[in-house]
């Protein structure tokens, strides 16, 4: 069969005329300071104050979140729409910069304005404890709302329907996890399973939800909340306190006295036993970083394609429409491959924090844990 490809080519030379992905047009492009890819890729990645929908500069439409701070003893609130992407105070609040970028610093005046460019303010202190609302916060609270309204809703099918077939929302949810107690938390647990499957079960969908939305370049989606190495951090750090808390007695005799190694990689210089202490912080290092590489490498690879467009269009507006092309058919097969990635990172970590949960709670071993 045959398949006409002129509309879908035309499609896609539209798209890019109309610069659907752009953060800014190539004349105004070459009218300002230039594209900088750089700073345009990183503020995609990173957190902010606000959540950006399109536009730039001062045509960009951002949702305003709210800034929350404790300064001096005293409660501060008000909308981040007030600092004006950094280029405002309000009452003596500003962004920082340089490096002190990405914090709210409190001027050595109650100053609220525009601030100059090149101007220098003098800065009284950063603000310490700032529970602002960013936009990872925001998809934080977003993501738990979806796993929430999902299970809640598939719950009330069973128990509403419990004897017809899975359908909706039912029939994605329980293959998945029936797959995941079958291939993964059973045989890693034995039966210690139902103790630790609400938390590995919780786990993977809400990286997988998060995941999926990072992918979606319109609002709820885009924010690179498992691409944030504090998120990923505190994921594995939950999993390394469940799994050394849970831990039974024969897995830290196997530690300190590692089964089948020579007596003189355990006494008197303990290198065996150090190696495997240093093990119970590697596990959940790994963890982090493996979620937090591959999560914020994709998007990054995904915006590089994109900022090709105004590179090339800088030096030419035709070799700018003719890479563009190029440019989004990569960014669509990049969207897929990020698509299977996003179901691959939430499985790989499942699957390492049930094999170290249940590594930790195995009570006992065939191999004899004395000195060799």
């Amino acid at each position: 069969m045959r398949y006409n490809m002129k509309p879908f080519i035309k499609l896609l030379f539209l798209f890019a005329l109309a610069g659907v992905f752009a953060p800014k047009n190539v004349q105004a492009a070459k009218e300002e300071k230039g594209f900088e890819a750089g700073p345009f890729i990183l503020e995609h990645v990173t957190d902010s104050y606000g959540w950006h929908i399109c536009g730039e500069g001062d045509k960009s439409v951002t949702i305003p979140l709210p800034i929350i701070l404790v300064d001096q003893g005293r409660l501060v609130c008000f909308s981040s729409g007030k600092l004006h992407h950094g280029e405002a105070a309000y009452e003596g609040y500003a962004m920082g910069w340089g490096d002190q970028k990405g914090a709210i610093v409190k001027l050595s005046d109650d100053y609220t304005g525009h601030l100059t460019p090149g101007t220098e303010y003098a800065v009284d202190h950063v603000c310490k404890f700032n529970i602002s609302i960013t936009k990872n916060v925001c998809a934080l609270f977003i993501s738990l709302i979806l796993i929430a309204w999902i299970f809640l809703s598939v719950a009330r099918q069973y128990e509403r329907h419990p004897d017809e077939a899975p359908r909706g929302l039912q029939g994605f949810v329980e293959p998945v996890i029936v797959f995941l107690q079958d291939e993964v938390i059973n045989p890693s647990l034995g039966d210690r399973a139902p103790k630790y499957t609400p938390y590995l079960l919780t786990l993977f969908f809400f990286i997988l939800l998060n995941n999926m939305l990072g992918i979606i370049p319109i609002f709820p989606g885009g924010a690179n909340l498992t691409g944030n190495i504090a998120v990923t951090g505190i994921l594995a750090l939950i999993t390394f306190f469940i799994t050394n808390i849970s831990a039974k007695k024969e897995y830290w005799i196997d530690i300190f006295n590692t089964p089948g190694v020579p007596w003189w990689l355990k006494l008197p210089a303990p290198i065996m036993p150090f190696v495997e202490l240093i093990g119970i912080f590697t596990k959940p290092f790994v963890l982090m970083v493996r979620l937090f590489a591959n999560i914020t490498a994709g998007h990054i690879i995904v915006l590089g394609f994109i900022s090709l467009i105004f590179i090339f269009g800088q030096m030419s507006p035709a070799i700018g429409y003719s890479v563009s092309l190029v440019s989004i058919l990569f960014y669509i097969f990049m969207g897929v491959l990020e698509l299977l990635v996003a179901f691959i990172q939430a499985f790989v970590f499942t699957l390492l924090s049930a094999i170290y949960i249940g590594t930790a709670t195995e009570e006992h071993h065939e191999e004899s844990t004395e000195l060799a």
